[in-house]
């Protein structure tokens, strides 16, 4: 007999979880090499009149000329040394990063999850032979020896090794900087914003499921519903929203948890392990591109940077008229725009920060289309440069503070902890969606979520619906639900295989991203004010067709890898990051892992895409150059940055339009620009190119695995969401765009969930009538 829900509780964690803490990655030889080879990314640096004993193999020593040298640079370039001391700097550099239990607890969280494929890289023949320099492993080796090591992967004919070349520095740079506790006095980053009092948040009540009464297999627990929605992010928050205002019984389930804004913004090694999946370390097959999505209750809704841009006109024609789908050239669509961007105090009041204002100003200065980013922050100033890791204000009306709370006033029920596993349908002809079922993981003791696994209540749950469901998740996801059915008494077919479509998981679009840094003389401190709130267009159109980059700021440390990295990175509060990115043509695909069923992405961002990154890439350069920017730096393995001849004066600038010329990177360069030392820079940055897999890519925007179309063989989903072959099951997120947005994609996805859900009450209501007579 199921048992029925039995309690409600509301709980607020943190902490690393037991699981990361008591991982066991690889194999001790394995292990090693790791830890030797970001040893060598992010090495020890000691001075010599400081050593007592034999020098260490794993150890950069210094002379204290050197040192001093390097402390007057820093002087000269920084603001570091004006609150700190050279004892504190000494100490940063002399520090090892692998010998931190929190660096290894986050690489271990990083790196837990990944497939065992990934895995294993370093034991393949290839790689083992390649971490070896006069016959010596690279355990035994020097770390001027490793480094050498490391620059012939970046330049090894071998893919394999030009990724692993990336994928290392990368770890090493992001878990370095993310629990380097010397870094953040240094650098004087605060884990909270100034001014930190958060309100009080919404009092969301999760449904708590019993204890088994039994040692043996228990049953799941039954839980009866009208909808059930499956993931929480910005799809989920509307759909809940609507339905449940219209009277029915709404269920949202996510595998995450909900943190309340009273523990916002986490700090970086619990926001990667808590709320973004894989811990941030979720890769293409290829290494080419780093997929970043939230994993927490609000799913993207939680860590996006609240950029609200509308579906552009060149999109909703292509939309419908290449693709049939007549709707987004309505009034409808444009109802459903403006009521998204009203329910979240969609605005431009507001003042950019200094990264943000770079853009504007270089852009004018140029002759170049910029604007304003629209922010969902209630029509509120949201200077928060730490919202991507929780929106401790609320002022982000995203999900958790814009939707849900809505959708709990009007009754709506959550389950956090419920990964979904299974979809049920019955009838003949096994086409009726009537529910779901999966694994509830509870909280640990007091609620929190870094306890003993032992301590966490793990029960099955089987969801019923009355008529009908809808699926909103990553899209990542949508293939989790696939592969062999078992055979139990009801019918169980997994979920999106019943209509057997070959276009589920295909048509993946990613808006893959290349990363600008400039230094400035200026202490920008780029984690104060909004994130992303400005735009430059002029790109975003270079074949006709809508595909082209746009350029937009971010707050992040620079991403390009060097000897020097840990000297460079205290320029950090000097620094703004820019990304290039790319409204992508060419596609992959998501297909489950055959040893875990987990989902696997192939893509490779493609010679089309990454030359529009390029270009994107040499805008910003010259978007810098003309605002005064110290250094450029951009993300490319390889290639040096641009240093200001201090000496050297820019002439006026005459602004000049660069969007009709047939080779745009190389008009750029006649764009008011004429030092021939930053000219022959740019040269040799075009020249040098974004080959992958070693060039770092990122994509925070997954699109269109569950494709919207006219007809059932060429997408997944009808015009109205539901699943072509099957009847009650819908989908409603970023997976049903027919072609890549082109802008952040949360506005649209939200304005076209909100005409799936306002369908799906009309479908409800009509059953109802039906079955009234």
């Amino acid at each position: 007999m199921a048992e029925v829900v039995s309690e409600i509780a509301s709980v607020t964690p943190t902490g690393i979880p037991w699981r990361v803490k008591t991982a066991e990655l690889m194999e001790a030889p394995q292990l090693d090499m790791l830890y030797a080879i970001l040893k060598a990314a992010m090495p020890p640096i000691v001075r010599e009149s400081k050593l007592r004993g034999n020098k260490r193999l794993d150890t950069v020593y210094i002379s204290d000329a050197d040192f001093h040298k390097m402390v007057s640079t820093i002087k000269k370039d920084t603001v570091v040394l004006d609150s700190a001391s050279e004892d504190d700097l000494e100490q940063y550099l002399a520090e090892s990063p692998t010998d931190s239990i929190i660096f290894r607890q986050t690489l271990q969280g990083m790196l837990l999850d990944l497939p065992p494929k990934t895995k294993g890289l370093l034991a393949l023949p290839v790689v083992r032979s390649a971490m070896t320099h006069k016959l010596a492993s690279i355990q035994h080796l020097s770390i001027e020896e490793r480094q050498q090591v490391l620059s012939l992967w970046l330049s090894h004919p071998a893919p394999i090794l030009r990724g692993l070349f990336r994928q290392m520095t990368s770890l090493a740079k992001v878990v370095f900087t993310a629990t380097n506790q010397s870094f953040h006095r240094l650098s004087d980053f605060p884990i909270t914003p100034p001014g930190w009092n958060p309100p009080a948040a919404y009092p969301y009540e999760f449904i708590q499921l019993p204890s088994a009464t039994t040692t043996s297999e228990p049953t799941p627990v039954l839980i009866d519903t009208d909808v059930v929605i499956v993931g929480s992010g910005c799809g989920a928050g509307v759909c809940a929203k609507n339905l449940a205002e219209a009277g029915w019984r709404v269920l949202v389930l996510d595998k995450g948890y909900h943190f309340d804004s009273a523990f916002l913004p986490m700090a970086a090694p619990e926001h990667l392990l808590h709320m973004i999946d894989g811990a941030g370390a979720v890769t293409s097959d290829d290494n080419s591109i780093l997929i970043v999505a939230g994993s927490c209750f609000g799913g993207g809704g939680t860590v996006n940077w609240s950029a609200s841009l509308r579906t552009q006109g060149f999109v909703r024609d292509e939309w419908s008229e290449d693709k049939g789908l007549t709707f987004f050239k309505t009034g409808d669509f444009d109802e459903s725009l403006n009521y998204i961007c009203e329910q979240m105090g969609v605005h431009t009041d507001f003042t950019p920060n200094h990264g943000n204002q770079i853009l504007l100003d270089g852009a004018d200065k140029l002759g170049w289309s910029a604007k304003k980013v629209p922010q969902n922050t209630g029509r509120n100033e949201h200077h928060d440069g730490h919202c991507a890791m929780g929106c401790s204000t609320g002022d982000k009306k995203g999900p958790v503070h814009g939707w849900f709370p809505d959708a709990a006033r009007a009754g709506a029920k959550f389950m956090e902890g419920a990964k979904v596993q299974k979809v049920l349908f019955n009838g003949k002809t096994r086409k009726t969606a009537v529910g779901v079922e999966g694994t509830w993981t509870s909280r640990g003791k007091d609620g929190e979520l870094y306890g003993r696994e032992d301590e966490k209540i793990v029960r099955k749950f089987r969801v019923k619906a009355k008529k009908w469901y809808s699926v909103e998740s990553c899209t990542a996801e949508k293939q989790r639900l696939r592969g062999k059915p078992p055979r139990p008494k009801i019918v169980v077919v997994p979920c999106l295989t019943l209509s057997k479509n070959p276009n589920i998981g295909k048509n993946l679009y990613l808006h893959p991203v290349n990363v600008m840094t400039g230094v400035f003389s200026r202490d920008v401190r780029p984690w104060e004010g909004g994130i992303l709130t400005t735009v430059v267009n002029t790109f975003e159109n270079m074949d006709g067709k809508g595909h082209g980059a746009k350029l937009e700021c971010l707050s992040m440390m620079f991403q390009n890898w060097s000897p020097t990295f840990k000297i460079d990175a205290l320029k950090y509060r000097h620094m703004n990051s820019y990304i290039s990115i790319v409204r992508d043509r060419d596609t992959g695909f998501v297909y489950p892992d055959p040893q875990t069923g987990q989902p696997r992405i192939a893509y490779t961002p493609s010679k089309f895409d990454r030359h529009h990154a390029m270009i994107g890439n040499v805008a910003l350069a010259e978007i810098l150059y003309v605002q005064g920017a110290r250094e450029i730096h951009a993300a490319l393995p390889g290639m040096p940055p641009f240093i200001r001849d201090e000496k050297a004066t820019s002439p006026p600038l005459t602004p000049t339009s660069s969007t009709t010329s047939d080779d745009i990177v190389g008009r750029i360069k006649d764009a008011g620009v004429k030092d021939p030392k930053f000219t022959a820079w740019i040269t040799q940055l075009k020249k040098h190119g974004n080959r992958t897999p070693e060039s770092p890519f990122t994509s925070a925007h997954q699109m269109g695995t569950c494709r919207m179309s006219t007809n059932a063989k060429s997408g997944v989903v009808d015009p109205r969401g539901r699943v072509w072959g099957t009847e009650g099951l819908y989908v409603a997120d970023a997976s049903v765009f027919p072609s890549a947005s082109g802008v952040n994609p949360m506005v649209t996805n939200m304005a076209i969930s909100n005409w799936t859900s306002r369908g799906v009450i009309q479908d409800l209501a009509k059953e109802q009538q039906e079955a009234r007579l």
